[in-house]
């Protein structure tokens, strides 16, 4: 069970269909910078997407996420330096390394509930972030700049900003479709029931902490695949990428766009990121005012942007 409702393939396609556009409208506006910022939000959209895969559907708030941003971005800089500048072995690298703190971390903080695990995600988050400034190799707090993005089969290909945007679209819709399938499957039904009663989904048989471990182990490989694309899309890494500033930021992404609704918290980046651009060019104390627009949204709405779009069109 698989497949999207006609609702959400419509809105899923229109979305994507929209992205897949704008290198077509920023040339005929001749403006490159749209290509720049919007690879930012694709990104940001993949980390979103990873964040609510556990939020919305596990019930695991993590205020540590930004830890996986900073691996698939560490993972770019240590292997170009090291001269491995595929894009494959990139990725794969992050992954592993994600999968790897993720599992251990997740072990760990899953044996604790509600503000207790996140606090333990915000504090492994912190460890992870202290780690990087620590490597003085790699410009510790002030970071390290790339002297090329990821290559692919050896050519410098994601050199062209627009190549890098469809290659960070790519990514988002494979990975959107991917967690489609996992909260469709009976993997994601499991996942969801121990969000909604974990006491009795261990009565009737299932093990709420492996299934929980999992999809956590998941997410974090979701978002590290993320950090790599940042990392190419800035040409520059910095411990800033796993700061729980950043982590926050996910989080008001997803509540954004929808909590448990894996195409609102790609509508919620793409959003929060906009608002963002244009509220900095009116006033240099932009928060307050995307502070009061977050609260306006939660207070008539408490399934975020999401929620808005079904009652208009009720």
């Amino acid at each position: 069970m698989t497949r999207l409702t006609p609702t959400r393939a419509w809105a899923a396609t229109i979305l994507f269909t929209a992205f897949a556009a704008l290198p077509l409208i920023a040339g005929a506006l001749d403006d490159s910078y749209l290509i720049v910022i919007a690879t930012r939000i694709l990104a940001y959209a993949i980390a979103a997407l990873a964040l609510d895969l556990i939020l919305g559907y596990g019930g695991m708030v993590s205020f540590g996420h930004a830890a996986y941003l900073g691996i698939g971005a560490y993972a770019v800089a240590i292997l170009s330096r090291a001269g491995i500048t595929d894009l494959g072995a990139h990725l794969l690298a992050a992954i592993l390394v994600a999968a790897v703190f993720a599992l251990i971390t997740g072990a760990i903080s899953l044996r604790t509930r509600g503000i207790y695990f996140i606090m333990i995600t915000l504090a492994f988050a912190q460890m992870g972030y202290f780690f990087f400034v620590s490597l003085s190799a790699y410009g510790g707090d002030d970071g390290v700049t790339l002297n090329a993005r990821s290559t692919i089969f050896g050519q410098p290909l994601l050199e062209n900003n627009t190549a890098l945007y469809y290659t960070a679209l790519a990514l988002l819709i494979g990975l959107y479709l991917l967690a489609v399938a996992i909260t469709r499957s009976r993997f994601g039904r499991v996942l969801t029931g121990t969000r909604e009663n974990p006491i009795r989904m261990q009565a009737i048989g299932f093990s709420p902490f492996r299934y929980q471990l999992t999809a956590y182990v998941i997410s974090g490989c979701m978002a590290s695949i993320a950090g790599v694309m940042l990392a190419n899309q800035a040409s520059y890494v910095s411990p800033s990428f796993m700061d729980w500033h950043r982590s926050g930021e996910l989080v008001v992404m997803v509540v954004f766009g929808g909590i448990g609704n894996l195409l609102g918290a790609i509508a919620g980046a793409t959003i929060a990121l906009l608002l963002e651009e244009w509220l900095a060019i009116l006033t240099d104390h932009w928060p307050i005012l995307f502070g009061l627009i977050l609260v306006l949204v939660v207070l008539y709405s408490r399934d975020g942007l999401s929620g808005l779009f079904r009652r208009s069109k009720s």
